[in-house]
């Protein structure tokens, strides 16, 4: 560099080097949550570098493409893998006025984004979630209406049957109608029940009773899959796989659309499509299970509370359901494992205390709303149940296996309902402190997160688990008054819908990218989008060591070129694949759909 004066004014000259441009070259991506944000809460962006970009400027355009919010990305949270070593935030929480965005950093630009009231965005969640409840209807197999009853057949190894056939013990039984449990058609209690609770639960945060009627088909199975003349319940409608000896096969080993099943007469095929086979949770008059008694008392009991003002006399007949069921529940020996699904790898699950303060404290209000007596007695046992669940069985979050949130805040509210604290094993104080501590457990890890993850990414079912989170936050806040965790639900809402590592809504049908192959066999043999769905999400690298397997018979290849549009993003011990073979990621089910539309409805009500 040479310094020169001339007319007074010091020059300054390069040699043999450029200027310096005006901003720095940024390579990257930014994720944004594609369902939105809202007004007055914090909202977060991020971008996702190829080098780390200190100080890279961001502008914000509007749909005609102007400058409404500009700034400076944060610094870092981190690295995401070795392609992407920065993940530097992007605040956004100064644009509160409503309409559809976009973010540009040098040459890289956002998906669209809009900013509208929080009754708009969870509404539109809880509608597009009730849609695939719609699409998980059982219509096609009408010879379920006259099914047969078989034995628990020997399982050899997770999926397959060692029997050479199944031994039959009864029937006929209508269990015709209800929901399939995921991308398969087998229909089950214990995931129905779940169903069932959600859309209930939700349509009571909303005061709205198109949620009832989406539950219906759900609650009428059950009604079905209850026998409270022979004190039986039905666990589970069809097979996974067939057996060893290839005699037989199972749902799992057919690629089809439900419509045919009916009329298939292999009979290697029996018990996969035209006679598919009943079991029970267990034997005729025996005690039950006391997760799934618990449960399914409980969706009885939040129908009745459902039906109380409009239709009492179905009201009274399904909190007689859900009374008679519950004084089934095995609670003084349960069963080892507690039983679930046929394989019990299918859904393991080892808490059911807070099933029965589930059902207890559904069965009270249930009771309330009927303006009938005896709630306060059922109040003392759910106080009881969650007195055993906080000794023995803490450390899970809100989902298919754990409905303890939910338990608890229904259990502060009938306390109060019915005389207050006094005399029971455990009172409102030790509930709002658990409610607390697994919201808790998702900010601590969302806090060491680079994307502010509260979740298990690494693990089946973090898309279940983190709406869950979403929702126990807005169940706590509601019990105790405490909104300090509201920025780390947002967060939740944020990773789940598209600002993670592979900027995918874990929703189908919510925003601009999101699952186009899941395994779910209407979907991919039809063509058409399974709004609503809520797919497992990303998960163990290593559980795709052997590959995605190959294609079955019929299947649909999706996607048609078969590349991995998500490979670049693999890290933190964590992978999301879109394929119609990958079950791991990409497999729709009740459940997690349930969760979703739970959480959607708590946070709109909040």
């Amino acid at each position: 560099m040479i310094r020169t004066l001339v007319s007074g004014l010091l020059l300054l000259v390069t040699t043999g080097a450029a200027a310096p441009p005006a901003h720095p070259v940024v390579h990257g991506v930014i994720r944004v949550d594609q369902a939105g944000y809202t007004p007055g809460d914090s909202k977060q962006a991020y971008l996702m570098a190829t080098t780390p970009a200190p100080g890279a400027r961001f502008t914000v355009v509007d749909a005609a493409g102007h400058s409404v919010l500009s700034g400076k990305v944060a610094a870092s949270r981190g690295s995401w893998n070795a392609a992407y070593p920065a993940v530097h935030p992007i605040d956004l929480s100064r644009l509160d006025r409503p309409g559809t965005y976009r973010i540009r950093v040098a040459g890289i630009k956002s998906p669209a984004f809009s900013v509208r009231p929080a009754a708009d965005l969870y509404g539109e969640l809880v509608r597009d979630g009730v849609k695939f409840f719609r699409t998980q209807r059982d219509t096609a197999h009408r010879n379920d209406a006259a099914a047969t009853v078989y034995a628990t057949p020997h399982f050899v190894t997770e999926d397959v049957i060692g029997d050479e056939d199944l031994t039959r013990i009864g029937g006929p039984v209508d269990v015709a109608g209800g929901w399939y449990d995921a991308g398969d058609y087998l229909k089950m209690a214990h995931t129905t029940a779940y169903g069932v609770i959600a859309l209930l639960s939700a349509e009571r945060a909303l005061g709205k009773k198109s949620l009832g009627a989406a539950a219906r088909p759900g609650v009428d199975w059950l009604g079905k899959a209850w026998d409270e003349r022979t004190g039986t319940l039905r666990l589970q409608v069809g097979i996974g796989s067939g057996n060893e000896a290839g005699t037989f096969t199972g749902d799992h080993d057919l690629w089809r659309l439900p419509a045919g099943d009916d009329r298939d007469t292999d009979p290697a095929n029996r018990y996969a499509t035209a006679h598919r086979p009943v079991f029970d949770a267990a034997e005729p008059g025996e005690r039950i299970s006391p997760n799934l008694a618990g449960r399914v008392a409980a969706a009885f009991a939040l129908a009745a509370q459902e039906d109380a003002a409009t239709d009492p006399r179905r009201a009274r007949a399904e909190l007689r359901a859900a009374t008679s069921l519950y004084a089934r529940a095995d609670v003084d020996s349960p069963p080892e494992p507690l039983v679930t699904a046929l394989p019990n790898e299918f859904y393991p699950e080892d808490t059911w205390h807070d099933d029965m303060e589930l059902g207890a404290t559904e069965i009270a209000l249930a009771l309330q709303r009927l303006g009938l007596p005896g709630g306060r007695a059922y109040v003392r046992d759910a106080a009881a149940f969650a007195d055993g669940y906080l000794a023995e069985e803490t450390g899970d979050t809100f989902n298919l296996y754990d409905v303890s949130a939910l338990a608890h805040a229904d259990l502060i509210t009938a306390i109060r309902r019915t005389g207050g604290p006094h005399g029971l094993e455990t009172g409102p104080g030790r509930l709002v402190a658990d409610l607390r501590r697994q919201v808790r457990t998702g900010a601590d890890r969302a806090a060491r997160d680079v994307f502010h993850a509260g979740g298990v990414y690494t693990d089946f079912d973090v898309a279940s688990h983190t709406f869950g989170l979403l929702a126990t936050e807005a169940l706590y806040r509601t019990s105790s008054g405490d909104r300090s965790y509201a920025t780390f639900a947002t967060r939740q809402r944020d990773w789940l819908l598209g600002a993670n590592a592979w900027g995918v809504s874990f929703m189908i049908g919510v925003g601009s990218t999101f699952p186009r192959c899941p395994q779910h066999q209407i979907a991919n043999l039809t063509g058409r989008t399974l709004t609503g769905a809520v797919v497992n999400g990303p998960n163990d690298p290593e559980l795709f060591a052997d590959g995605l397997g190959d294609y079955m018979d019929d299947m649909v290849k999706c996607p048609a070129d078969g590349a991995d549009r998500y490979a670049a993003f693999t890290g933190h011990g964590s992978r999301y694949v879109d394929d119609v073979r990958a079950w791991q990621t990409d497999e729709p089910a009740l459940d997690m759909t349930g969760s979703a539309v739970l959480a959607a409805a708590l946070q709109a009500a909040r």
